[in-house]
């Protein structure tokens, strides 16, 4: 692997002038890896003016030494690269954030402050060449050895800052390293210093762990490092909680292997999030113990639950909103023999056709981590073609061919709630035949139901509402016997 030439033109350009200039960091970590950095960084004993000085297509607005260097490169992570003085830091009074930057000399003083030896290693280049390592941790030997380590005093470098705990790991997480015993020992020593981070910045590395491929891994290493406390306690009520004779796990263990599935799919970060939550709300439903023991309604607590989580850790709602919604609808039944093409379109336009898709993923993963063999068994598969067969028929409002305001034009009517009781009754009956979508046929049939009185049509809107949802309800005594629910 070569590194590009931005980077390489930039390093050449201080040393001309008369500066010394190296790759650092994670750039150095995966080069050795053998992998793609995500970020180039450059660090010089140059000072932020003489490094604007030099490239005068520069952007410097911070406090720690870091000018972004711009580079005209068509490749995006290469636009900007962030080059920084040489620095050694103070005092962390908010267990976050140096109170103060110092400049330093030399390049061996800015990597002593670094987190993790695999980390704190610094990289000449020249012409698109690796010159050789600066090294003095042993970051190299570590790599080799697939150890994640801190540099120096593992204490100090948590009470430093304390965001070092979640990100050693994410970087285990992400590596498949182990972390070092000393290391370890020190994060389970110091892991109520998680408190004095914000939400924003552990929902980042939380969301950097269950996007790689150990996620699982990255969740039970949380738990045992007494961090997962500080960010997901709802999860661990799970923990050594029991289930019935559909499952072999506990709560806990069948979540972490629903994520584990979830990822190693490589599905989408609401799809991994809902699998780890997607049973959230058992402990607090649980009745009964043993093979026979209910959770009715845990999928409407869990998606409260979920709501809470997503809120708390500042995700944004667009993410937050997709998870509840999957947590609420992952227990659906579906019997090949039982379930109509109008119990589908129920079950489109409830769920939305938007969400199919990772709603039959969280129930591959949910399967999987249940311990059965098979995650798409003939009955999804009978779904999909189901879904594939009715989807083009009306499941909403906006899919029939009337509106409100078409039933005022018609009936000579008013705004007001016997437009809604139409709409609502006219959705149902064509849910049943879609052969009923037809304007003429749909605006005689509000004909009829405006003779009705204001009674009389509110009460069948409300009963065409509680039309029997199949996939939640199905045949409901053999449903509840199936699911141990009274």
């Amino acid at each position: 692997m070569n590194i590009p030439a931005e980077v390489s033109a930039i390093i050449e350009r201080l040393e001309k002038a008369g500066f010394k200039a190296y790759v650092v960091g994670g750039s150095v970590r995966d080069f050795l890896l053998g992998k793609k950095p995500k970020d180039w960084d450059v660090a010089t004993d140059a000072a932020p003016e003489e490094i604007q000085e030099i490239f005068k297509e520069s952007v410097y607005e911070n406090t720690f030494g870091t000018v972004g260097v711009k580079t005209g490169s068509e490749d995006p992570d290469l636009k900007v690269i962030e080059v920084t003085t040489f620095r050694i830091e103070g005092k962390y009074s908010d267990k976050r954030h140096p109170d103060k930057v110092k400049f330093a000399k030399t390049i061996e003083e800015d990597l002593a402050r670094r987190d993790f030896t695999i980390n704190a290693m610094a990289m000449s280049a020249a012409k698109g060449k690796a010159n050789g390592i600066i090294d003095p941790f042993e970051g190299e030997i570590d790599l080799k050895k697939k150890i994640i380590r801190t540099v120096g005093d593992p204490d100090k470098r948590f009470e430093e800052d304390a965001l070092r705990l979640m990100r050693a790991v994410r970087f285990s997480a992400e590596l498949g390293f182990e972390i070092e015993t000393k290391t370890f020992s020190a994060m389970k020593k110091n892991a109520d210093l998680l408190e004095s981070v914000s939400e924003e910045r552990i929902r980042d590395e939380f969301e950097k762990i269950i996007m790689s491929e150990r996620a699982a891994q990255g969740v039970e290493l949380l738990e045992a490092a007494g961090l997962l406390r500080h960010i997901l306690p709802e999860l661990r009520e799970g923990i050594g909680v029991g289930q019935n004779k559909h499952h072999i796990y506990s709560i806990w263990e069948h979540s972490i292997k629903a994520l584990d599935y979830a990822a190693k799919k490589n599905y989408s970060l609401e799809v991994r999030l809902a699998a780890l939550l997607h049973d959230i709300g058992k402990p607090d439903t649980k009745r009964g113990d043993g093979p026979d023991s209910t959770f009715y309604n845990h999928e409407m607590v869990g998606a409260k639950i979920a709501k809470k989580i997503m809120e708390r850790l500042k995700f944004p709602k667009k993410t937050s909103d997709k998870v509840v919604h999957l947590v609420r609808h992952h227990l659906f039944y579906y019997n090949v023999d039982e379930v109509t093409p109008a119990g589908v379109r129920r079950f489109i336009a409830r769920v939305g056709e938007e969400h199919i898709d990772d709603l039959l993923k969280l129930r591959e993963a949910d399967r999987i981590g249940s311990g059965v063999p098979k995650a798409v068994p003939y009955k999804t598969r009978h779904l999909l073609f189901m879904i594939d067969k009715v989807k083009r028929d009306p499941i909403s409002p906006k899919m029939i061919k009337l509106n409100g305001s078409d039933l005022m034009d018609s009936l000579r009517i008013e705004p007001g709630p016997r437009i809604g009781w139409i709409l609502n009754i006219l959705l149902e009956e064509v849910l049943d035949n879609p052969e009923l979508n037809v304007k003429s046929k749909l605006e005689k049939r509000a004909e009829e139901l405006n003779e009705l009185s204001d009674k009389e049509l509110a009460a069948m809107a409300d009963k065409a509402k509680e039309a029997k949802q199949e996939f939640e309800e199905g045949i409901e005594s053999e449903m509840k016997k199936r699911h141990y629910v009274k």
